[in-house]
């Protein structure tokens, strides 16, 4: 019996090439007669353009050319969410009239080298009329606040609603009502690679190939013709290796455009690569949410009822994505893992003077699970309740699934308390609480925190997701390739950014054809070879690419299995195929391997009548729903009440992404997660003042988390298939960050509940854990 691959720990192909320096990157990318762009932006968050005056800069030696908005009027970087009577302001890819956030794109230069193209900056003179800032998404909705733009008054772009049940009526009957103002900050997302494009305009064939470092090369492709008016079939866009993305490279920015207009006009090759001052002020940001959340319980503990408003930081304008981040993925997850009948919720989304918010690892699913699990240990300490014995008391049973929430998305499949008891029993949640008293009388303070969460993945649906307003849908693509050799190349539309697409598609092939590992290989990234792909993000790869893959394999061997039947002059009926052969049922002795097969098809002079040749498959799979992977995680914290700190002792994780392809792809996605959620918790925030300068705007300012800030992670696993798709898989890329900050703060609240602290905000900085303390104790 051959050894079954999916499953199974292998180390990632993608590895060696990349930690050996053999990747290609975009600024690797060297093409002959080479420019360089640098882009001039905005020192201030809101003033008004009165003139730019570019003749220093053009006559510098060396200056190809320099562009304003003036040059590229009328190329708006599109939004591809719409949400009903949302208010979209015009955004062009470099300033016209007005600049609305520091960083904010007022020209751009080309030169021979990327020196001087950075030094004809300081040459261009633009006289800016200083403009009043609005930076707090609560403040810009004050009557008499600053307006961005004449399109969106009153700076909201959307108020959006969801609900469902009687929430009124569950608050009215509640024994217990909780209510808890919670911050979600901004963050920075912090790729180690920092953006970069290059761009080829060929003016004999008009066509124009666009490096990014890009996670949905093809819908680039498609906005990016839309906006530049060149056909999408004469649009080539690369992803090459990306270094890091987590959200981050998911759009259409600016700069594409940019790039992309300066190639056709200087015909040359032109490459921009971000600084990493740059990154912060012009890269989307992560989360800004302030959540308002009021929750009805009866004695028993029983959750009746939830009213939540939130209030979501977008920005100065609408990034491709952003308008679903704080509605969709948050508000409908807002039941969480619980059967809360009466739910209510409305979201006001928000302009504001900085720089746009868009998707960061999670989206939406960490602020709506931040804010359940806070709220149910809030609720919890109200009631004298252990916070475990709450969660089992709410948690959908395992006999409900197909579960539908108050909020009307529907859960695939779960069985939450099984990981639950498992967590609690890796931690010794019982004689951890004999140590916390134990610890309290002699003046230390240790805190266990538990966190469910259950996400949102597979982003596929294209009914569903075109019903909430995306742009798009959400289907995956894959070709699969069986070579005359029997080798296999797989053409996938899922874009792989660091996930190790490469490793667990060549894992389902193996699998599926009965052939080596190493006779498979991936091929993605490229809108030039592979067909139409809708990009990675959602933890959608495996649930959707991997199902596309999966659906090319049965077509090809539904075909291989018509040869194999007319060489061993047999029925298709009465043929196994098992370990890559196939046999007439009880006589495998007689085996036609499908390298043979292949090769046949490829030369078929002895062939069935009226069969093509060839052996490869194309597939688009769109499922019936998303799937809903879940988990529990407990930290475990000690809290030094003299000063503040919060030492992270312990960190137990048990997720639940249905069937697992590869346990050391999941343990790494598990590992990246925690250390970002983590940071979230204690470390990270990016921090404007009134005039809206990004006072964070460095890696001097902005706290990433070290080694040394983070334990070794304590992983286990559940396994819950998904009915949604045949693999049964469902997704693990971003729940180390949905369920990690939550667990951390209500660690150390639990930790200082002695002093009667009940809630901090994140990220829980020593300064801001002693002032708590202080505050509890009434001293100031």
């Amino acid at each position: 019996m051959a050894t079954q691959l999916v499953g199974s720990r292998i180390k990632r192909r993608e590895d060696p090439r990349l930690i050996t320096g053999r990747g290609t990157y975009v600024d690797d990318i060297q093409l002959m007669r080479m420019t360089y762009a640098a882009i001039l932006r905005s020192p201030y968050a809101h003033a008004r353009i009165r003139s730019i005056n570019v003749a220093k800069a053009k006559a510098l030696p060396g200056v190809v050319a320099v562009l304003t908005g003036q040059d590229l009027q009328g190329k708006n970087v599109p939004c591809g969410w719409t949400l009903p009577d949302m208010k979209v302001p015009p955004h062009p890819a470099l300033a016209v009239g007005k600049v609305r956030y520091t960083g904010d794109a007022v020209a751009v230069v080309v030169a021979e080298e990327r020196y001087i193209a950075r030094d004809a900056l300081d040459l261009i003179e633009v006289d800016f009329e200083p403009l009043p800032v609005v930076v707090d998404a609560e403040k810009a909705i004050e009557p008499g606040a600053p307006q961005l733009h004449d399109e969106a008054p009153n700076n909201t772009t959307f108020v959006w609603k969801v609900a469902g049940g009687d929430a009124d009526k569950a608050f009215r009957e509640a024994d217990v009502v909780v209510r808890q103002r919670l911050v979600n900050q901004r963050l920075i997302p912090n790729a180690i690679e920092p953006r970069g494009i290059v761009a080829q305009y060929n003016a004999g064939s008009g066509d124009l190939t666009v490096w990014s470092g890009t996670q949905i090369p093809h819908l680039v492709r498609l906005l990016l013709s839309m906006v530049i008016g060149i056909p999408e079939h004469k649009v080539r866009v690369i992803a090459p290796e990306i270094g890091g993305g987590f959200g981050s490279k998911l759009y259409l920015y600016p700069e594409e455009v940019i790039v992309a207009s300066l190639a056709k006009a200087v015909g040359r090759p032109v490459k921009w690569i971000e600084d990493r001052r740059e990154n912060y002020v012009a890269t989307t940001h992560g989360r800004a949410q302030v959540h308002y959340v009021e929750v009805a319980a009866k004695r028993d503990g029983t959750i009746t009822g939830m009213r939540v408003r939130s209030i979501a930081n977008m920005g100065a304008y609408l990034s491709t994505f952003a308008p679903g981040i704080p509605t969709i993925l948050f508000g409908l997850m807002l039941a969480g893992n619980y059967r809360i009948p009466n739910i209510s919720c409305e979201v006001t989304g928000v302009l504001t003077n900085t720089t746009l918010v868009d998707a960061y690892r999670g989206a939406g699913r960490p602020e709506a699970t931040y804010l359940v699990e806070r709220a149910v240990d809030l609720t919890a300490r109200e009631l004298g309740m252990d916070p475990a014995e709450i969660r089992r008391r709410n948690f959908v049973p395992a006999n409900a699934f197909p579960h539908t929430t108050a909020t009307g998305v529907t859960y695939d499949s779960g069985d939450y308390q099984p990981a639950l008891e498992k967590a609690l029993a890796m931690v010794d949640y019982q004689q951890l609480r004999q140590e916390q008293e134990r610890l309290r009388q002699e003046g230390k303070y240790l805190g266990i925190g538990v966190s469910n969460y259950v996400e949102i993945c597979g982003m596929a649906p294209s009914q569903v997701l075109g019903a909430v307003g995306a742009g798009a849908g959400g289907w995956e693509s894959a070709t699969v390739r069986v070579h005359p050799s029997g080798k296999v190349t797989v053409y996938s539309g899922a874009s792989s950014h660091g996930q190790g697409h490469e490793t667990a598609f060549s894992q389902i092939v193996a699998d599926g054809l009965g052939i080596p590992f190493e006779d498979v290989e991936v091929v993605h990234g490229d809108t030039a070879q592979v067909q139409f792909g809708i990009g990675t993000f959602g933890s959608r790869s495996a649930a959707v690419g991997g199902m596309a893959v999966k659906m090319s394999l049965n077509k090809i061997e539904e075909k291989a299995k018509k040869i194999a039947a007319f060489l061993l002059e047999a029925s298709e009926a009465d043929l196994v195929f098992e370990e890559g052969k196939f046999f007439v049922k009880g006589t495998p002795g007689r085996a036609i391997p499908i390298q043979q097969v292949a090769f046949t098809a490829y030369v078929p002079h002895k062939y069935p009548t009226g069969l093509e040749p060839g052996l490869e498959a194309t597939s688009f799979y769109d499922p019936s729903n998303f799937t809903w992977p879940f988990g529990t995680h407990v930290a475990v914290v000690e809290v030094d009440a003299e000063t503040g700190v919060v030492k992270l002792r312990r960190y137990v994780a048990v997720d639940d992404c249905g069937k697992v392809i590869n346990p050391l792809l999941v343990d790494g996605q598990i590992h990246g997660g925690l250390a970002q959620g983590i940071a979230q918790a204690l470390l990270e925030e990016a921090v404007y003042d009134e005039n809206g300068q990004l006072v964070s705007g460095s890696l001097m300012d902005y706290a990433v988390p070290k080694a040394d800030d983070l334990p070794n992670f304590e992983l286990d696993r559940t396994e819950t298939p998904s009915p949604v798709n045949a693999l049964g898989v469902k997704g693990i890329g971003e729940a180390g960050t949905i369920a990690s900050s939550p667990a951390i703060v209500n660690a150390v609240v639990d930790a200082l509940a002695p002093f009667g602290v009940t809630h901090i905000d994140m990220p829980l900085k020593p300064e801001r854990v002693w002032q708590a303390i202080q505050q509890a104790q009434g001293r100031r």
